[in-house]
């Protein structure tokens, strides 16, 4: 009697975690792990980060496995744009993506020789010193980098070249009830300019406003505890998203 006793006791005090665990994940902060260099220079592969989930309403995405526990979008806010947002892909709403708002419901964006051009006004860009990106093999590679300007919002991104496959495109009209996002690696994003693979985002996707990296980690992943010392990149802890 006494172990069933000291079971269900165990048991209750782990669910109660776990509830509270939830409810903390699905209505105020999450954890997000940055998986690519989309977001290069502001978020770098191997940055953890917290995301705020109040900031834009709730939904089933809200929830863990997109549980179909809140039929309908509540309390609605659209974003900034320049803000940097987490979403579900429409593609399969399974697919979490971190990438920069661009434009509302009912902008017109194109890019011309990789500029942008919202409403047919160019989007503020000015070119500082190139990034020095290094990839697995620690090889060093100069990139062109540019400080941008949307609305209230300055932040830096980074550009190849201005003839890639979607630095000139068509005008894109942004539907009612979505928004249109592009990652900061111009070249290497997929993001809205691809409108079978991702497209614009209904605003019911949206799950939460990316705000501070926590922790950051180079060529390591977050349980190889034995590399942490010459991988921890201290000078990205709780830095401030822009």
């Amino acid at each position: 009697m006494q172990f069933f006793k000291s079971f269900y006791k165990n048991f209750k005090s782990i669910s109660l975690a776990i509830i509270i665990a939830i409810i903390i994940r699905s209505f105020l902060f999450e954890p997000f792990n940055i998986p690519s260099g989309s977001m290069k220079p502001n978020l770098l592969v191997g940055d953890f980060i917290f995301v705020t989930k109040w900031n834009y309403g709730y939904s089933k995405h809200s929830l863990p496995f997109s549980l179909p526990l809140i039929p309908k979008k509540i309390f609605t806010n659209y974003p900034d744009k320049g803000e940097i947002v987490i979403f579900k892909t429409p593609s399969d709403n399974r697919t979490d993506y971190i990438k920069r708002v661009i434009g509302l419901p009912g902008d017109k964006i194109q890019i011309i020789e990789g500029t942008i051009y919202l409403n047919n006004e160019p989007i503020l860009r000015t070119k500082i010193n190139d990034f020095i990106d290094i990839d697995n093999l620690g090889i060093k590679k100069r990139i062109r980098q540019y400080e941008e300007k949307i609305d209230n919002h300055i932040f830096k991104s980074i550009d190849l070249t201005d003839s890639g496959l979607v630095d000139n495109t068509s005008i894109f009209t942004v539907p009612d009830k979505h928004i249109f996002v592009m990652g900061d690696n111009r070249d290497n994003s997929q993001d809205s300019r691809f409108i079978r693979n991702v497209g614009y985002i209904p605003i019911e996707n949206l799950t939460g406003k990316a705000q501070i990296i926590f922790f950051s980690l180079e060529n390591s992943r977050f349980f190889q505890f034995w590399k942490w010392p010459s991988s921890i990149r201290f000078n990205r802890i709780f830095k401030k998203i822009k």
